[in-house]
């Protein structure tokens, strides 16, 4: 791959020690977004050792700069960044001089600003045959809502997902509690879109929409209403509060159980250990859903969640507990899959964050030293940059 990064050098990155030489080791990306699902891409690409490189705005009079808080995107480890002036001449030819020796790029502007900027796939193809460029957008490249702005609640909106869950007090869709389109219908859409064009090794343009992704992880409720006519919504079906073996109950201490017994046998085992033997025939009676829900309700609020938590989780039931930010934070499940990592931050010290989470990263064995400011003149240097014209992009305020 570009660059001939360093085995070792992509696995100090990811936190590791350079025994295991990480699946995306020799990978080199260009990400031109500092937030959003493409900057979440850019995460998950680091933790598979790739190297990124941030592209941000240099500081200008009235410019908005969009800078994450310092533990955002788990505070940029094993990333670099540089600042670049890409409504300039220099800061244009500097870019895709950088571009020449890179495998992905990924960029999140509205379709069509970076034709404007001289720096859109095709010229940047012109440098080198082989780039991946990754466009990710809320709707797209095409169709009438290209241009629309959004935000992770919008795109959930137009998929569906809103219309199909429980609605609040007020009768109106729920708001989530994680933003999953940025996370699943974006970023990871931008990942797997990524690494198919690196498999295939030829380059490619990849055209993301934010919404396409959420519409894809909605695909058994639409392929459902297309197939049969039947509108998807809640309480239409198993998974969306139809019946009362696959809801959220209250226990005595006011904490939380998600039940999701979806099975005869679980379901039966949920209704034996709860003293409610007479309902384990009724799964899926409609008739008597609503009493069914009230009987587990008052038994499930004689104890507290963690005492059935020890009477059920373990016994083939599929409930668990409804863990706050805090409590997952010391889980013992987390804690022994290793799920979080100790930092350093060279401002803010001592930071635990999340680890790399997904099969196949690389895993960190030493604290990770997070980044702080720019590493432009070094990656200018790896770019094939001479010292004296380093110093005259610097000097002119093209790069910072």
């Amino acid at each position: 791959m570009a660059g001939g990064v360093t085995a070792g050098g992509t696995a100090e990155a990811a936190g590791g020690t350079g025994a295991t030489t990480p699946l995306l080791a020799g990978v080199r990306v260009l990400n031109l977004a500092s937030v959003g699902p493409a900057a979440r891409a850019g995460r998950w690409l680091a933790d598979y050792g790739a190297e990124v490189i941030n592209v941000g705005a240099v500081p200008s009079r009235g410019a908005v700069q969009i800078t994450p808080v310092f533990h955002a995107y788990s505070g940029h480890r094993g990333m670099r960044r540089i600042l670049l002036d890409l409504k300039s001449d220099h800061g244009r030819e500097t870019f895709l001089r950088m571009a020449e020796r890179t495998d992905v790029v990924i960029e999140s502007f509205r379709p069509g600003v970076t034709d404007r900027l001289g720096i859109g796939f095709e010229t940047v193809r012109r440098h080198n045959p082989k780039i991946v460029y990754c466009s990710t957008t809320g709707f797209g490249q095409s169709g009438p809502s290209s241009q629309w702005a959004g935000h992770d609640l919008d795109y959930l909106a137009v998929s569906g997902y809103l219309a199909v869950g429980e609605p609040g007090a007020r009768g109106n869709p729920a708001l989530p509690g994680a933003t999953l389109a940025d996370s699943a219908g974006g970023g990871m859409h931008a990942v797997i879109a990524i690494l198919a064009a690196l498999v295939k090794g030829k380059g490619a343009y990849l055209d993301v929409s934010v919404a396409d992704g959420v519409l894809s992880l909605m695909s058994l409720a639409v392929d459902e209403y297309l197939a049969t006519g039947s509108e998807p919504g809640y309480q239409h079906s198993m998974t969306s509060g139809r019946y009362a073996c696959y809801r959220t109950y209250q226990t005595g201490d006011g904490r939380w159980l998600a039940v999701a017994a979806i099975e005869p046998k679980f379901w039966a085992n949920f209704c034996r250990l709860l003293g409610l033997e007479k309902w384990a025939a009724h799964q899926t009676d409609d008739a008597v859903q609503d009493q069914i829900r009230a009987d587990v309700e008052a038994v499930l609020a004689s104890k507290e969640r963690d005492a059935w938590i020890g009477i059920l989780s373990g016994s083939d039931t599929c409930v668990a507990p409804v863990l706050t930010v805090s409590e997952l934070c010391e889980d013992a499940q987390y804690q022994a899959r290793g799920a979080f990592a100790e930092a350093v931050h060279p401002e803010h010290g001592d930071l635990r964050q999340t680890a790399p989470l997904l099969a196949g990263m690389a895993r960190p064995e030493l604290p990770y030293r997070l980044p702080s400011g720019t590493h432009s003149h070094r990656l200018l240097l790896e770019a094939g940059f001479t010292e004296a014209e380093i110093k005259e992009l610097l000097e002119e305020g093209t790069v910072a």
